[in-house]
């Protein structure tokens, strides 16, 4: 499958996605996000892929956010639709069972910080900027930046930054919380493939198991979350894989998973 907006590469089992508008700075198009959608779906679906890394290409930009010439086309109503379907697979990729990591390597802005923060989780360069400056263009984030931000650095950070349009570098990022790491812009796919790598060592149903835990609990009371995940422990103990990892612990062997 071939795209005109992402370069796609699949190696042992990660998937790497880039954006692929250099001279545009990465800007999230129309065309990007239908493209973004129909990985979004790759990864869900073909068992070849059991990660994906997620960055920009060129040393300027992971995402510099939406693609303003389109947007400033908009009317309300066609702004609203383009809103729906880029939160919607922004929402497809949070949700999904296989771990998702953005490697940041410049400016993540607007769309491009709600693109990373979509994925499960964050690697930055020491170049990254982020920042959500929809309100410069009097409108707000449309692809859930309101929603993800406050829930990933609170509200008080959450909202100095999405009121006042200004931008963070990466280790103000990593100091709130919005980034898991920073590293040298030289090392950042190699860093990000290497705690990928590191993640799918564990057993696939367990690291399923956690990231839909992590998403379901949000919206619930701390008793009822507490007593789901019971359930689902109880039910990965009944796995082979649970078999398989017990056996190899205690007979101090790697463990040899096989999702089931």
């Amino acid at each position: 499958m071939t795209y005109s907006t992402l370069l796609f590469e699949l190696r042992d089992g990660v998937a790497c996605i880039t954006v692929n508008r250099p001279d545009k700075l990465n800007a999230l198009s129309h065309t990007v996000i239908t493209e973004l959608a129909t990985v979004a779906a790759r990864i869900e679906e073909e068992e070849a892929i059991r990660a994906a890394i997620i960055t920009g290409s060129g040393p300027k930009a992971f995402v510099a956010g939406a693609d303003i010439g389109e947007l400033s086309a908009c009317n309300g109503a066609e702004a609203a639709a383009l809103s729906q379907l880029g939160s919607g697979v922004f929402r497809r990729l949070e949700r999904s069972p296989k771990p998702i990591l953005a490697a940041v390597n410049g400016f993540a802005l607007g769309g491009g910080c709600e693109l990373a923060m979509a994925c499960h989780l964050r690697l930055a360069s020491e170049n990254a900027r982020f920042g959500q400056p929809e309100v410069k263009l009097g409108i707000t984030p449309g692809y859930g930046g309101t929603v993800r931000l406050a829930r990933l650095v609170g509200r008080g950070r959450a909202l100095e930054l999405l009121l006042s349009g200004g931008m963070i570098d990466a280790q103000e990022a990593w100091r709130i919380g919005l980034v898991n790491r920073v590293v040298a812009a030289e090392q950042l796919l190699a860093e990000a493939e290497k705690l990928l790598r590191a993640i799918l060592e564990n057993g696939p149903l367990a690291v399923a198991g956690c990231i839909r835990m992590v998403e379901d609990q949000e919206t619930l009371p701390v008793d009822q979350a507490l007593s789901l995940e019971s359930e689902r422990f109880g039910g990965l103990a009944g796995t082979e894989d649970f078999r398989e990892g017990t056996a190899a612990f205690l007979g101090k062997r790697k463990a040899e998973f096989r999702g089931r």
